[in-house]
């Protein structure tokens, strides 16, 4: 079979510096347009601006003639890398498209490839979906960039299992017998480390969950933290997982209203005494994708706005007490003290995570590289949760199968250190909720 050659698009390589090494034994070709836009990343403190000095350090290592000439190995097994200079806007291109802008450029040198090359097949790399649409007018074969993308978004592991016709002396047992059961007594041979179990029948039901740690099914009593109540078994569920010293890394997903962010705000208050500090943190969306520095006032002023959704969080939790109540006070004095630390995402690059219980909000808007550049930052005794809806994408270039958090979820699934729960029924309101499932 004739080796294949890619043409990448700017957004992969800021997606993934890495990502030339993810097409096996074809070719890679950058065009000398998407070198140029990189360049314009280079200066920042966001993943994508690490992404770009990364990408170009690589390029470096394979610098050149050959690089522009005719290519250099990527490695055994692996293709070429070439960067195209030599090519003139085609007429196919500006006469559909009469505007001069990198996008058009790029698929000139797809046309330009596809006619030089001839026996080999050329496909456009973008996660621009109207990049590969405008590509697919030309007749260019254009696709994702599939390296962490998960296959079917409805077949993500959930961390649930119900299980109807349960017998009732093993939900008997449950209750009886120090709140434990061998799961192969029950014929529950294929559970996954803490796969949380509904088990019910007609008469009865129980929650509980898979120990990775003793091997038995363990039974999950409805427990609060810091004065807020789980109202739905999945909320149960999360609150056992985010308390439960043995699950390091925690997953909450659901749409909005389901209470991720509040039950994982909740537990860590409930647990602080056992870390050094909490911290909770989001990645920030600029305006329109602008960045930062586009809005008026000092750098507090600009990150209020995206930074309120948690503040409001905390007061839930606050309210749940009188003014004079030390729980309530207490809050307040941990902000002060930062003790408990309320930051965008970004700023905790180069540090090391020791003794931290770490909560990432909206995490369904980093890349699968982001999540694991947070993860191997985690220090001794440091628990990460992250938190989001796989379906409420705010960057245009990540979706329900690309985003970091689904790929989280898939990938980790069956660590036994990993706790994840899907939260289903909103409970913000019966406004919200019906807004939530209709609009």
């Amino acid at each position: 079979m004739a080796k294949k050659v890619f043409v990448l698009d700017t957004n992969v390589i800021l997606h993934d510096y890495n990502c030339i090494h993810s097409f096996g034994d074809n070719d890679v070709v950058v065009p000398i347009t998407v070198l140029e836009e990189i360049d314009n990343f280079k200066r920042g403190q966001d993943q994508i601006h690490y992404n770009a000095r990364e990408f170009i350090r690589i390029l470096d290592n394979l610098s050149g003639e050959k690089l522009v000439k005719r290519g250099v190995g990527l490695g055994n097994g692996k293709g070429k890398i070439q960067i195209l200079t030599n090519h003139q806007q085609n007429p196919e291109v500006t006469k559909i498209f009469t505007e001069d802008k990198p996008d058009h450029r790029i698929l000139s040198v797809v046309l330009h490839l596809t006619k030089t090359r001839r026996q080999r097949e050329v496909i456009l790399v973008s996660k621009d979906v109207n990049l590969r649409l405008k590509a697919k007018s030309l007749g260019i074969r254009a696709q994702d960039y599939f390296t962490d993308r998960i296959q079917d978004i409805k077949k993500l592991y959930g961390g649930k299992r119900v299980v109807t016709d349960f017998p009732p002396q093993y939900i008997d047992l449950l209750y009886e017998n120090g709140n434990r059961l061998n799961p192969s007594d029950a014929g529950l041979t294929d559970l996954l480390p803490s796969e949380y179990l509904v088990l019910k029948n007609q008469q009865k039901s129980v929650l509980a969950y898979y120990n990775p740690v003793s091997k038995m099914i363990e039974r999950v009593a409805k427990r609060g933290a810091y004065g807020i109540t789980p109202r739905n078994a999945e909320q149960t569920f999360a609150l056992h997982a985010l308390l439960n010293p043995n699950a390091l890394l925690v997953t909450l997903s659901g749409k909005a209203g389901t209470g991720k962010t509040l039950l994982a705000l909740a537990a860590a208050l409930e647990v602080r005494r056992q870390y050094q500090q909490i911290y909770l943190a989001r990645p920030i969306i600029p305006l329109s994708n602008k960045d930062l520095g586009y809005l008026p006032g000092n750098l507090e002023t600009k990150l209020d706005p995206y930074m309120q959704p948690l503040y409001d969080n905390l007061n839930v939790i606050k309210n749940q007490f009188r003014e004079n109540d030390k729980n309530f006070t207490r809050i307040g004095s941990m902000l002060e003290q930062e003790k408990l630390f309320i930051s965008p995402l970004a700023y905790i690059r180069g540090r090391s995570l020791e003794r931290i219980f770490f909560i990432v909000d909206e995490a369904q808007n980093l890349t699968p590289h982001e999540v694991k550049t947070i993860i191997t930052r985690a220090g001794e005794g440091t628990k990460i949760v992250f938190t989001g809806d796989p379906y409420q994408i705010d960057t245009p270039y990540l979706d329900a199968q690309s985003n970091g958090l689904t790929y989280l979820i898939d990938r980790m699934k069956g660590q036994q250190v990993y706790s994840h729960i899907t939260l289903q029924k909103g409970e913000r309101s019966v406004l919200a909720d019906l807004a939530s499932d209709l609009l």
